[in-house]
């Protein structure tokens, strides 16, 4: 046998010390992943290891690919089905076997991470004694199975628990899926060291080996007991129901079962041995691979994001661009947070208003964002004071000679969008990017304001700008496919998820995500209580309620936006919702237009929420005409929120306007707060029982009892009698 040869995906050396040098390189992808071909080499490598430990004084693992492990194959759970439950619990057992033989070797064994270790490849440092950190730029190591409907299935509920404490293990670890640098990791005690280079990593590890001789997990020591006590210690039981307490308040009766399968896992698996522990963790993690919702996140979260990041639908053949200079037209809430993720990635931002007082008050929006951010250690006084000075504020159109993009973040206007690009135009350069920050106002009719509508564009940013992270890309008729291709790169540039789409009023999100809530105030015009209507939206996985979301969006602004779209698309093709006569009574009869106002759906004290207001019951409590609407359970108002933009996204898809079913999932999830359970606004109708034609069926008893629009389009009929979503 060499010093140095290859076990499977392993590569194995051994130094002049008797040090064996893991290093996992699988030569079919260009990450480690744990797949059938790992396991098999880890099964060979364990053997080798436990033959040879006589001549081995440690072992150290780390990786030849730019990340250190990229965790379980998705591909095989995606397509795990329930009657492969046995041969998936096998399968688990079996990788699970392999880790326990390497930290109970009897030679210290140290995890050399070179880069990126989420899930599986955080999971096998666990089994490690020893955990040094690369200090890579954007390496992260973490669990955030949670994320994608799973569970740490390869130990890692049950060792973060022994080594952290079931409290930290759920809270800073588990239940949110956090992902951590390097330094971050060493301060949650998720490793024991970070360096700066390889070689010194390396270097550290073998010397730490030699220092440790007989190293053992810190649980296998006679004695040990959990952090913080297990739920069998009388101060923890103590605590213990505050666990599913704020489980609750997190995930509001959404169906997220993998938060709870995590919370079952780490307590039941704290009461018992380690070797039970795995299996509870095992038996919890297959329920969660042959259920619905985990393929429906994984879809999501993994393959449509990924299609989405890698520019799936970016034109090709364009040169990647990056902004060096942008004048932000409108320095209002939306402006100002444009103006900061430009700044914070290092773009020239020129933030213009009508006069420098309003442009000023546009960059204290940076200002506080970056104090408390230096307040926090998040951000260095250099670092802030470097991102403020990108940022001149003014009231002068002559500032803005230079800009290579334009974004307009000015009310929703047509004629101020055309006055405001008019007044800068032949100012910027010749080649600038014109984008407008409109959510709802058509972008062909938009760049009749302009002389070069090849390169005006939607840009549709979500508020908080600084937090939301999916930037809405629309294609006028005239925009040109380069211009399209600077968008994306802008978005990814300022760290945003981009989803390109075509001219329609209302876009996509805009589009789809008021029919949620015109269902929702629906609802309320047939007399349903207003407290049932928030509870099934909460319920349902939407993040918030949709009459606390109505108060926030303003229904003064929402009418005017109405009104604007119904005058552009002509009185005559102008079809009425129930939901506008809510709206216009709240405003017209009684002066409740919203939290801004300091009345809407809700009463508001000193800005926050007090309570529903009771009047509400009173004005719209009661549906003589067809009772039965006001008593329909929380299931079927569930429905009514989920199918009613389901529908809308087909009939975006019918007339165009969407170019993927990857964006409509993903755009649906980040930008409008489509419930992530479900996989986005099309896997809801694929996944729905009995798949589409369940859709369609019940789509249909919707129409019947609530009007029209919930009738299924003619395309999705004829594609759900093939088995699909779409056409095709």
């Amino acid at each position: 046998m060499t010093a140095s040869e290859m076990i499977g995906t392993f590569r194995w050396e051994v130094d002049p010390d008797g040090i064996v040098v893991l290093t996992m390189d699988d030569p079919a992808g260009s990450a480690n992943t744990m797949n059938a071909a790992w396991v098999e080499s880890v099964t060979k490598v364990n053997d080798r290891l436990e033959a040879e430990k006589a001549t081995i004084t440690g072992v150290v693992i780390t990786s030849a690919k730019k990340t250190f492990f990229a965790g379980g194959n998705l591909n095989e759970i995606i397509s795990t089905t329930p009657d492969q439950a046995q041969a998936c619990t096998d399968n688990v057992n079996l990788i699970k076997k392999q880790l326990p033989r390497l930290e109970t070797l009897g030679r210290p064994v140290v995890a050399a991470i070179n880069g990126a270790a989420l899930g599986g490849g955080y999971e096998i440092t666990l089994a490690c004694h020893h955990r040094i950190a690369l200090d890579a730029r954007g390496s992260q190591i973490g669990l955030p199975e949670v994320s994608l409907g799973l569970l740490p299935g390869a130990g890692g509920v049950v060792r973060t628990v022994r080594l952290l404490g079931i409290q930290d293990a759920l809270m800073n670890v588990l239940l949110q899926g956090q992902r951590y640098a390097p330094a971050d990791a060493l301060a949650k005690g998720l490793v024991h060291a970070v360096v700066a280079d390889a070689d010194t990593m390396l270097a550290d590890a073998k010397a730490w080996i030699k220092a440790n001789p007989k190293a053992t997990q810190p649980w296998d020591v006679k004695g040990y007991k959990i952090p913080g006590g297990s739920p069998s210690t009388p101060a923890f039981a103590a605590n213990l129901p505050a666990f599913p307490a704020n489980l609750r308040k997190q995930i509001k009766g959404a169906p997220m079962p993998a938060p709870l399968n995590i919370m079952a896992a780490a307590v039941e698996g704290a009461q018992v041995d380690f070797d039970n522990a795995l299996l509870i963790e095992t038996r919890y993690l297959v329920d969660l691979i042959i259920g619905q919702v985990s393929k429906n996140m994984i879809k999501a979260f993994f393959f449509d994001m990924q299609y989405v990041n890698s520019g799936g639908s970016r034109p090709q053949g364009y040169d990647v661009y990056k902004a060096k200079k942008v004048a932000v037209l409108g320095a209002g809430m939306m402006g100002a947070g444009i103006a900061y993720v430009c700044a914070k990635v290092g773009i020239e931002v020129v933030l213009k208003d009508v006069t420098l007082e309003s442009a000023q008050k546009g960059k204290a929006y940076s200002e506080n964002l970056v104090s408390k951010a230096v307040s926090r250690k998040k951000m260095t006084q250099e670092a802030a004071d470097g991102l403020l000075a990108l940022i001149t504020p003014t009231e002068k159109a002559e500032d803005v000679a230079g800009a290579d993009l334009v974004i307009e973040a000015v009310f929703e206007n047509t004629e101020l969008k055309h006055k405001v690009f008019g007044e800068i135009e032949h100012l910027v350069n010749a080649d600038a990017v014109l984008g407008s920050n409109t959510s709802s106002l058509p972008i062909t009719g938009l760049a009749e304001g302009v002389q070069r509508a090849e390169d005006f564009i939607g840009l549709h940013f979500f508020s908080p700008v600084d937090k939301m992270p999916l930037l809405e890309i629309i294609s006028g008729k005239r925009t040109s496919e380069a211009t399209l291709a600077k968008a994306f790169d802008l978005a990814k540039q300022i760290k945003k998820t981009p989803i390109l789409v075509n001219d329609s009023p209302g876009f996509f999100t805009s589009r789809v995500i008021s029919t949620f809530i015109n269902e929702c105030l629906a609802m309320i015009g047939e007399g349903v209580d207003p407290q049932s209507i928030e509870q099934a939206c909460t319920q349902a996985g939407y993040p918030v309620g949709a009459l606390a979301l109505m108060d926030e969006l303003n229904m003064s602004l929402m009418r005017k936006i109405r009104l604007e779209t119904q005058r552009n698309a002509g009185d005559a093709q102008w079809v009425h919702h129930p939901a506008d006569a809510v709206v216009d009574r709240m405003i017209d009869e009684f002066k409740r237009p919203g939290r801004k106002d300091g009345a809407g759906f809700y009463n508001y004290v000193n800005g926050q929420k007090a309570g529903l207001w009771p009047g509400l019951r009173e004005h719209f409590g009661n549906n003589e005409a067809n009772p039965a609407l006001g008593t329909a359970g929380l299931i079927e108002l569930q429905e009514r929120m989920l199918f009613i933009e389901s529908i809308e996204t087909i009939r975006c898809f019918d007339e165009g306007v969407l170019r993927s079913v990857e964006e409509a999932n993903i755009g649906s999830i980040m930008g409008i707060g489509f419930p992530p359970w479900t996989g986005g606004v099309v896997q809801y109708i694929a996944q729905y029982e009995d798949g589409p034609i369940g859709f369609v069926e019940r789509a249909q008893q919707l129409a019947d009892s609530y009007g029209d629009r919930f009738s299924p389009p003619a395309s999705l009929i004829a594609a759900a009698k093939e088995g699909k979503v779409l056409p095709g």
